[in-house]
């Protein structure tokens, strides 16, 4: 892509600044502070133009779930000598691409075995970590039972690893959300680590609520992804 990001559509920077403008005013009705919550911008399925619209809203916090997805965006993105943002790689981790992640990703949120800590600790470039949790027990979501946070948390300190704090995806129910991040902010203070990602578009208020640290928001950015989109 040779096109350089002051050359994309103004009309969706403007839409994007006005999302972004709703996302914030969301926050502020739950009584958090804006400068206590990250907002992370989730472009996967959205194009390098879309990553350009939220640098110029003022977001510098990128995630995207698909590895060559992100190799490919962040090496364009790089390549145009554009303004720096963090990278985040929150999709379900395949050991054999995990040296894509340590290249391309500034963190890795998503972690949730011990042989993909492990894999990790073997990379040459060794970035900060998060350890999602999984609530729900279904077969096809990524993330440990919260039991076994801390047998992941001993492993990567055996390597030297930095766990920055744990991340969810929550139920779609919002009781049960909200018992979801109560489970995991518990989890973080317990365990003393910094961060305490949860919260997406449709429940940013209850994860705000109950003490999140990061929200990852895609659809109340840039609307809803087109049906069949490419990975």
């Amino acid at each position: 892509m040779t096109t350089s990001p002051a050359s994309f559509d103004n009309s969706l920077v403007r839409d994007v600044t006005d999302a972004l403008a709703s996302i914030r005013t969301r926050i502020l009705s739950t009584g958090r502070r804006l400068e206590d919550v990250r907002i992370l911008a989730v472009t996967k399925t959205f194009s390098l133009a879309h990553v350009a619209a939220i640098r110029a809203a003022g977001l510098d916090h990128v995630g995207e779930n698909y590895v060559q997805e992100m190799v490919t965006k962040r090496s364009e993105w790089d390549a145009l000598s554009s303004p720096t943002l963090t990278w985040h790689f929150l999709g379900a981790l395949q050991t054999n691409k995990i040296a894509d992640v340590a290249q391309y990703a500034d963190v890795a949120a998503s972690v949730s075995r011990v042989k993909e800590i492990d894999v990790f600790a073997r990379q040459e470039r060794r970035i900060p970590l998060l350890l999602q949790i999984d609530f729900t027990g279904r077969g096809e979501r990524n993330g440990a039972p919260l039991d076994g946070v801390e047998a992941l948390l001993s492993a990567a300190q055996r390597h030297g690893l930095d766990v920055r704090g744990l991340m969810t995806v929550a139920d779609p129910d919002h009781a049960a959300a909200r018992r979801q991040f109560r489970a995991l902010r518990r989890a973080c203070d317990d365990l003393r680590l910094a961060e305490c990602s949860m919260g997406m578009s449709d429940d940013l208020e209850i994860a705000c609520d109950e003490g999140t640290t990061e929200i990852r928001v895609g659809r109340a950015l840039f609307g809803a992804r087109k049906p069949g989109a490419a990975r």
